[in-house]
Order: C-alpha cells, then sequence, then structure tokens
C-alpha cells in the first residue's frame, strides 16, 4: 500500500518516524494524548496517513495499521455516518495500536467541498456529524475559500472554547449531544471530551487536527489565506484534481512544470 505524508503547518514535507511504534513494542512508551497525529507532530516528528472506509469490520482490521492517520474517504465513498460510527467500533475493539494509543487518528474527508462560504454554511452540519462518530479532524477537500474554511473550524468547535475566537474567527457552532459516543470512542468521560475536541495547534491541548486539501488552480492562488485561518494544523495537495484544474486530466509524475 502506498505511504502518504502530511504536511504539517508551517508546511515542511514529512519523513518516516519509527522511534514512538519501536518503544511501544518493547513496552516502554505509554500515549500522552488521545490523538495519535497530534502527539507525533507536537514532539516535532512526522505523521503518514493511510486511506479507509467501510464499517466494523473494516475498522477491525485496520486497528492495527502501519499508518499514524486513517483518511476516512467521504468524498468519493458514501456519506455514510453509520458505517463511519461502526467503523470507529471496530477500531476500538481491534486496537490498541502498536503505539498504544487507543486508535489510529481517523480524520474523514467530508462530501462537501471549500468552494465558498454560503455553500459550507448549508453543510456544516456534516462537520457536527462526522466529529460526534468519534473522528479526531476533518480534512476539508477543494478548500478554496479562506471563509469557507473559517466556517469549517467554526462547526468544528464549542461556543465555549475561547482560544483564537475574534474577530478572523467568531465563535464555534458546534451542538451538544454529540459528544457521548465520542467520548467512548476516544475512552474518556463527556466532559473530558468537550474540553479536548478543540482544534490543535490553536489550542494546546485539543485533539482535533483540522486539515485543507489545496487541490486546484483558485485554492493554489488563496493558499496563504486559507492555511492562516485559525484551527488549521495542516495541508496536503490532490495532484489529480490539481491536473484536472490546470487542463492536465491524467497528469502522472513527473508533473508539468505549472503544476510542479
Amino acid at each position: 500500500m502506498e505511504r502518504r505524508s502530511f504536511m504539517a503547518l508551517p508546511l515542511s514535507l514529512a519523513a518516516l518516524g519509527a522511534a514512538p511504534a519501536a518503544k511501544a513494542a518493547t513496552g516502554a512508551y505509554t500515549p500522552k494524548r488521545v490523538n495519535k497525529a497530534i502527539e507525533l507532530l507536537d514532539q516535532g516528528q512526522p505523521v503518514y496517513y493511510t486511506m479507509g472506509m467501510g464499517g466494523y469490520d473494516a475498522g477491525v482490521k485496520m486497528a492495527k495499521t502501519w499508518a499514524d492517520i486513517i483518511i476516512y474517504d467521504m468524498e468519493h465513498g458514501p456519506l455514510d455516518m453509520t458505517g463511519l460510527r461502526e467503523f470507529m467500533r471496530g477500531l476500538v475493539d481491534g486496537g490498541p495500536t502498536k503505539s498504544g494509543h487507543r486508535t489510529p487518528a481517523v480524520i474523514p474527508q467530508l462530501a462537501v467541498g471549500g468552494w465558498d462560504e454560503a455553500t459550507m454554511q448549508a453543510n456544516g452540519w456534516m462537520v457536527q456529524q462526522v466529529l460526534a462518530q468519534g473522528a479526531h479532524g476533518i480534512h476539508l477537500c477543494h478548500a478554496t475559500d479562506p471563509a469557507a474554511v473559517r466556517v469549517m473550524v467554526q462547526y468544528a468547535r464549542y461556543a465555549f472554547q475561547k482560544a483564537g475566537a475574534g474577530a478572523n474567527l467568531p465563535e464555534g457552532r458546534r451542538g451538544s449531544g454529540g459528544q457521548t459516543y465520542g467520548a467512548e470512542i476516544w475512552g474518556i468521560t463527556p466532559e473530558e471530551y468537550m474540553k479536548k475536541a478543540d482544534p490543535w495547534p490553536l489550542n494546546s491541548e485539543g485533539e482535533l487536527l483540522l486539515g485543507i486539501k489545496v487541490e486546484n488552480k483558485y485554492a493554489l492562488a488563496n493558499v496563504e489565506k486559507t492555511a492562516a485561518v485559525p484551527g488549521i494544523g495542516f495541508g496536503e495537495w490532490g495532484p489529480g484534481d490539481m491536473g484536472i484544474s490546470m487542463g492536465f486530466p491524467n497528469a502522472q509524475p513527473p508533473y508539468p512544470p505549472s503544476m510542479e
């Protein structure tokens, strides 16, 4: 299976880091955070991801994955909240990870793209629904409009979380109710969950990792602004969609100079 790396903000290419898993194998490593990816990034370590989808059986099968993060595909796969819910339960039942974490970090790709603010406002419910299933973050595809990215962050936060709140980031819009199952998946109380379910590194104690996918020429033109939205923790490009946007529908490495 192909190994894929994230670019953590400030945007710097990650390289494979096996030290935490190696320590865990000897029983010497104890996880310090819920979100394995944030724990590694907080230590200056790289993170790697793989793709996933499906329900309970798929979760059990992927519980011991080599990857730090599972990107759960709801962009091209089904927008199935029950499937995601069961996938998370399967990860718990099949775990823990080799590093001792309860599950790998699971960051679903939304079915809605960040093309404009109005579209994101109309679909902010997706953010709340995905997080209510116990996911550890959100990956926003086609993150083109900084205002749309800001809305994604808003719907991922509770209103009582004030880190970074202000003119550039209005108060959160996530509602109460989804914390019970999320807490069960994370292995903490609902009260602890509500305190920890906030974006890192905006909140140094937060356990949510929110990212943007810069995969069209318009998103590329706005990348400095979208990456600067408070609450964004990583960025990634999408060569397939970027190629289409630039007029290269079947672009493969080595890429045309404009894509490079």
